[in-house]
């Protein structure tokens, strides 16, 4: 597999136990297959930065693929949950986050890799809406594919970066890439809002329901 990762810097040998903690699967380096996206993850306002290409050999290895159909959205948020700090302002979002991480967190700290969705700013707020109540889990699903989110891969295991490759690091100028970074962002919440087409639709489960027939991640209703 050939892997992407942006940053303001190469980085030619990528450091196990390095990272920050409070990313979406918690610490490892985070990469994409997408050229593009990880392009426009190494800018910032102002700031030039470099996407650095490796090869990786994934024979051997556990991979955890949050988006290959075997495990539902809400796996995926509550991964997100026991990583990243939430808004949580209501006891609807308390309860709602207990719940999914007793009873949708797969195991997934000892993988080598995971596969899955990246929460960006805009898509990390549609995740907090869901769990505030006032999406349903329908409307929480297409707002993950708004403004083309991809997918993202994270190297987590010692055994997997010793499998990394550094092939090579191209320049990426930020005057280019930002507003395109900018704009994806933009065009998600700007879908989001957009009333008319993300009405609320007769049958959708909201959080509340959930809570309130204890459904697990066998629930059909939930696919």
């Amino acid at each position: 597999m050939l892997l992407f990762h942006g940053s303001s810097r190469r980085i030619e040998q990528p450091r196990f136990g390095a990272g920050k903690m409070y990313n979406d699967y918690g610490r490892g380096f985070y990469c994409t297959e997408v050229r593009d996206m990880a392009m426009e993850w190494a800018v910032d306002r102002g700031r030039n930065g470099y996407v650095n290409a490796y090869e990786i050999d994934l024979a051997g290895l556990d991979v955890l693929n949050l988006n290959d159909g075997s495990y539902g959205i809400l796996s995926w948020l509550a991964v997100l949950l026991e990583n990243r700090t939430f808004d949580i302002p209501s006891g609807l979002a308390l309860e709602a986050r207990e719940y999914l991480l007793d009873h949708f967190l797969p195991d997934y700290q000892t993988r080598d890799i995971i596969r899955g969705y990246r929460a960006d700013d805009s898509y990390f707020s549609f995740a907090q809406d869901f769990i505030n109540g006032t999406i349903s889990l329908r409307q929480l699903g297409r707002a993950m594919h708004l403004g083309k989110l991809g997918e993202q891969v994270v190297i987590k295991s010692q055994a997997a970066f010793s499998r990394l490759r550094f092939v090579n690091a191209d320049p990426v100028d930020a005057e280019t890439w930002y507003p395109r970074k900018s704009a994806r962002d933009s065009a998600a919440r700007r879908e989001y809002l957009d009333v008319g087409r993300n009405r609320r639709e007769r049958g959708d489960l909201y959080m509340v329901q959930i809570l309130d027939e204890e459904m697990g991640p066998d629930d059909p209703r939930l696919r």
